[in-house]
């Protein structure tokens, strides 16, 4: 691939097709990678919610990004905030896996302000949307946020996975 060439998807838009690492960083073009997720899939909220727990647990917070992304993208007006959120604090675990900790704290602090009218007093009572942990996720991302703007030091995505919904 030359310097001026871009990579293309299959509708032209721009696509890196470098190989990522489990957090999302791109490898040097044919370094073994891991397997992207699919952009543009359409998938109900228990689906998109079970996805992304599984990524989040297996430690690959940017690709579980991806999947909250397109339920940002294709869901109702009404939720998009609510999966806009969602995707910001895995990319707020992306940058504190990554060891970006003025970024992460940042992401993290905006994905529970996204989540905030979810929660208690919103349309859905206590509890957030399909079972969504809203207080709970709020309270994981402000002690991640403090620990990253206290000590800076990077943290393991699979150790630090959120619980998307309530047990």
């Amino acid at each position: 691939m030359s310097r001026t060439s871009r990579d293309r998807d299959d509708e032209g838009r721009a696509r890196s097709a470098r190989p990522r690492d489990g957090l999302g960083r791109p490898l040097p073009y044919g370094a073994e990678g891991v397997e992207r997720q699919p952009e543009g899939v359409v998938r109900s909220p228990e689906e998109t919610l079970a996805e992304a727990q599984r990524l989040l647990d297996a430690g690959m917070p940017f690709h579980a990004h991806e999947v909250l992304e397109d339920a940002w993208k294709s869901g109702p007006g009404e939720e998009r905030g609510l999966w806009r959120g969602l995707a910001q604090l895995a990319v707020g675990l992306t940058h504190a896996a990554r060891g970006n900790p003025t970024g992460g704290a940042a992401l993290l602090a905006r994905g529970a302000e996204s989540l905030a009218p979810y929660g208690a007093g919103g349309p859905h009572g206590a509890g957030g949307p399909y079972g969504i942990d809203v207080a709970g996720l709020t309270r994981w991302a402000e002690a991640l946020r403090d620990g990253l703007r206290r000590d800076g030091r990077p943290v393991s995505a699979a150790a630090r996975a959120p619980r998307l919904r309530a047990r």
